[in-house]
């Protein structure tokens, strides 16, 4: 019997070890630069690799507390950095994924892991010992040599203790507990229902005469969407944006309009198995008491500390700035509109279903213009090399397509990035098609920051994903306008993950501020319709002819064209974000009349509707963006000023694209960024480049 027992121990021993064999993220990647093995990967593999994690960082940090050396910058600070490996990696491979390509398998782990992972992280932040370690470093930094990285990571660790609780008593850190568990299974739910809600509409069309006005492109890829959907002969259009923006900018239909229209307005807000109101409600109201048990007055003030803003009260006072003269100018484009829908012999009043086809007609009228105009010199491959140009044209770096790294998707293509001595900096995919299983929206990630810490290079691995006009009707994907800026925008991210040069994880890359990092990537978007950068990208589809210079004088003319409208839309979400997490009584409010108190307030006109509404604000309910979706136009402050430095001296001047180089994509989040902006700038971003630029002053 004892040999039976005996044996079934090694049998089980030697299969657990086999199952670990066999688990890729038990080794070392055996790919080219290490990219993650995706032909290997299977959704079995992620929990398994998710526990060992957390149990391997629990050891390293037991490790750390049991020292009974006195703490020091090396074996504390260092060490710390240098726990939890396996778990950053099956992470960042699994969320990374869960975005791009995921299913019902990935969401199920998702909501498995996240109070675990949850769990997992507390234990870390309130082990007294450990903090207590951190502070005895923290206490002493004065009197210690670090560099001014070392002496940022030392600073950021101890807040982020604090931050986290490490100051608390014990029941309160019980609370807390509860609170961030909450948090994460309620945020990965939101998400997941807004995703769904993407994917269940369509609006199927089976008589031709309700296609009036549509361009044929547009009414290719509808019957294209339908016939994946098995509607022979009919036509789809669903609320993904490459679908939805077309058909309301053009279809003459006024009905199928409102209703597309509705149906994206009202995702999450359908009292169904997916409404996200009770979600929200919940969220907001834990974000409060999680503030209020760490100190601070509303969730706002506890993320605005870390940020360039500071303060509410800043935010607030930021916005009212621009949102009286974008409120102004809106105001005056619903008269424009307004006045064309009589033209047309129509006695409807202007609703926000009807904005996009009027601008559009309008744009047409006073600039002799339409995006059906741009599109054919809008190929996408040739956008993406444009942006890897203009990339090459400022800091000398390269990319080169390579077949032979794996690929998590077929849609997905892997670029080599060099630079101009032909040394390796990183890997970069990009994946731009809109399908069921990714999210909306574009963005960037990465598989793998880079850092150096003992020495040892990591190069980084990132991606850009977008959900842009695919290829129909035998054609190329010719993408829009404002697809082109939004590529430019996400590969600017992807250049402040490829070109950082730091050394802790921590602080690499895009681990900035909230309201700092969108300026890496929109300093990229005042590139893509330069003249000169045009000309390098913008070539027809079929002719191969560079976009002609009267195109491109109208593109120039119009570009303030519709201010007033992307201005107000956008900062109304901002006014809202602040709204909800300003908020300072942990209870639970109901939805549509707290948003629709918010949009009263700042006086939100009726033909506009807020760019998020609550129910469908992945931003700040599922991502990272609460009390910071302002980030986009504070940061535009700052890209305004900042590329007028270009604009000084020449569009690609060597010096002052080395400087930006070096003092802002380089460094991360080794320094204040304001520090890092002056640095590169030499004084203080001014507000008026940017007023220019919208046509706002």
């Amino acid at each position: 019997m004892k040999k039976l027992i005996l044996f079934l121990f090694i049998a089980g021993f030697l299969c657990s070890c086999l199952k670990q064999e066999e688990n890729p993220f038990f080794s070392e990647f055996d790919t080219p630069f290490q990219v993650p093995p995706f032909d290997k990967i299977q959704v079995e593999h992620y929990l398994p690799a998710f526990k060992e994690g957390m149990e391997l960082q629990n050891m390293e940090i037991e490790a750390i507390v049991n020292n009974p050396g006195t703490p020091t910058f090396e074996n504390t600070l260092e060490a710390i950095e240098s726990t939890g490996s396996l778990l950053d990696k099956v992470s960042s491979v699994f969320y990374v994924l869960n975005g791009s390509m995921t299913n019902d398998d990935m969401q199920k782990i998702a909501k498995e892991v996240a109070p675990i992972l949850s769990q997992h992280q507390d234990n870390i932040w309130l082990n007294e010992k450990l903090f207590q370690r951190v502070k005895a470093v923290y206490e002493q930094k004065d009197k210690l040599d670090l560099t001014t990285e070392q002496n940022t990571l030392l600073v950021k660790y101890y807040k982020d203790f604090v931050r986290r609780g490490a100051n608390l008593d014990e029941e309160k850190k019980t609370r807390l507990k509860e609170i961030n568990q909450k948090i994460s299974i309620l945020t990965v739910t939101f998400g997941e229902n807004v995703l769904k809600e993407n994917n269940r509409f369509e609006m199927v069309i089976d008589k031709k005469e309700d296609l009036a006005g549509l361009p044929q492109a547009v009414i290719t890829g509808a019957a294209e969407a339908a016939k994946e959907r098995e509607y022979e002969g009919k036509w789809v259009f669903t609320i993904h944006k490459p679908s939805m923006l077309p058909f309301l900018q053009y279809s003459e239909n006024r009905a199928l309009r409102e209703k597309i229209f509705k149906a994206y307005i009202n995702k999450g807000n359908n009292n169904d198995e997916l409404d996200n109101k009770d979600n929200l409600a919940k969220i907001a109201a834990l974000r409060v008491e999680r503030a209020n048990l760490l100190g601070y007055k509303t969730h706002a003030d506890y993320v605005l500390e870390n940020n360039m803003a500071v303060k509410p009260e800043n935010v607030y006072s930021f916005l009212e700035l621009l949102w009286k003269p974008a409120l102004k100018m809106a105001k005056g484009e619903v008269k424009e509109l307004q006045e064309m829908i009589s033209k047309e012999g129509h006695d409807f009043k202007l609703q926000p279903w009807d904005w996009w086809y009027y601008a559009e007609k309008l744009k047409k009228a006073k600039y002799a213009l339409d995006e059906e105009m741009l599109r054919p010199y809008f190929k996408l491959e040739n956008v993406r090399e444009g942006a890897f140009s203009v990339a090459n044209k400022l800091f000398g770096i390269q990319f080169i397509e390579r077949k032979d790294i794996p690929k998590y998707h077929e849609d997905a293509r892997v670029f080599e990035v060099k630079e101009a001595d032909g040394s390796h900096i990183g890997i970069f995919y990009t994946d731009f098609f809109p399908r069921a299983s990714k999210r909306g929206g574009a963005w960037m990630n990465s598989f793998r920051k880079q850092s150096r810490l003992h020495g040892k290079e990591i190069y980084p691995v990132i991606t850009n994903n977008g959900n842009f006009s695919k290829p129909t009707g035998g054609k190329p994907a010719l993408i829009s306008s404002e697809e082109v800026l939004t590529l430019f925008h996400e590969f600017g991210h992807g250049l402040h993950g490829l070109l950082s040069d730091c050394t802790y994880n921590r602080l690499s890359g895009t681990s900035v501020s909230r309201d700092f990092v969108e300026m890496q990537s929109q300093i990229m978007e005042n590139w893509a319709f330069e003249p000169e950068v045009l000309k390098m990208y913008a070539k027809h589809y079929e002719t191969g002819e560079v976009i002609p210079q009267e195109l491109i004088d109208k593109l120039e003319k119009a570009s303030q064209f519709n201010q007033g409208f992307v201005t107000v839309e956008y900062m109304a979400a901002c006014f809202l974000d602040m709204d909800w997490h300003t908020l300072s009584e942990a209870k639970e409010m109901d939805v549509d009349e707290f948003e629709e108190a918010s949009m009263n307030k700042i006086g939100l006109i009726p033909e506009i509707v807020v760019r998020y509404k609550s129910p469908y604000f992945n931003h700040i309910f599922s991502g990272g963006y609460a009390s910071g979706y302002y980030s986009y136009i504070w940061a535009e402050v700052l890209d305004a000023d900042a590329f007028q430095a270009f604009k000084e001296t020449s569009l690609f001047d060597q010096k002052t694209a080395q400087s930006f180089r070096e003092n802002i994509l380089e460094r991360g989040g080794t320094e204040d960024p304001m520090v890092l902006y002056k640095r590169f700038r030499g004084a203080e971003p001014k507000v008026e480049a940017l007023l220019k630029k919208r046509g706002l002053n």
